[in-house]
């Protein structure tokens, strides 16, 4: 955690410390619909002591706004906007039977920033990569209808992409479409509290690591 934490702190410093602006206005936005799919896996454990089971996390479409900001004509910071709510479910749980449980749902707010290289194709055309950081927080924890309480402790990973812009309106600049493709590792420790049900709290491990597919278009100024 802290190691992520520590990189995006260099990775700002770099970009503030990037002198060469792109030529005209070195802003971008874009506005995409993507669809959120976790690859997603947990290790259960009560008071230390492993407990057989998994987790399974559904998809999520949602609408996101991104707004970069170009130091070069190549080169550019990423910053992404947008929320994704999921249900959540304990599967082959072995305190009951190998049975699933639902817990409930919860909603991601997972600002990625990333540091981009847009090749210089010279045409419409215009492939990219980037790597980068994310920062993402859990709210509206939903415990559904077994444990009694949920909480989610926030996480820091690293994030790659991919994707491109077709330019309509020439290069540099003017409207494009896009489509774009990260991974972002996702960890977060969750406290269930099954005391009811179970007369026990549930520790779990969760790894979310989600690939993040993104379909919009976008405007540089």
């Amino acid at each position: 955690m802290f190691k992520s934490k520590y990189a995006f702190i260099a990775l700002a410093a770099a970009l503030a410390g990037t002198t060469a602006l792109a030529e005209g206005n070195p802003w971008q936005v874009r506005a995409r619909v993507l669809g959120v799919y976790p690859d997603e896996g947990a290790d259960l454990s009560v008071g230390g002591a492993a407990l057989g089971g998994d987790v399974d996390i559904d998809a999520g479409y949602v609408p996101e706004l991104d707004i970069s900001y170009f130091f070069t004509d190549n080169i550019s910071a990423e910053l992404i906007l947008g929320v994704t709510p999921h249900d959540v479910t304990a599967t082959n749980v072995a305190a009951v039977g190998g049975a699933d449980v639902d817990i409930g749902d919860v909603t991601l707010l997972p600002p990625t920033l990333t540091l981009q290289y847009h090749f210089p194709t010279g045409g419409k055309f215009i492939p990219y990569v980037g790597a980068g950081v994310n920062y993402t927080i859990f709210f509206d924890e939903d415990a559904g209808p077994v444990a009694d309480d949920i909480d989610y402790d926030p996480s820091f990973g690293a994030a790659l992409q991919a994707g491109f812009d077709v330019d309509f309106d020439g290069v540099p600049g003017g409207w494009m479409f896009n489509v774009d493709v990260k991974k972002i590792w996702i960890n977060t420790d969750v406290t269930v509290d099954f005391t009811t049900a179970l007369g026990a709290t549930v520790d779990a491990d969760v790894d979310i690591n989600p690939w993040v597919i993104g379909v919009g278009a976008g405007y540089k100024f």
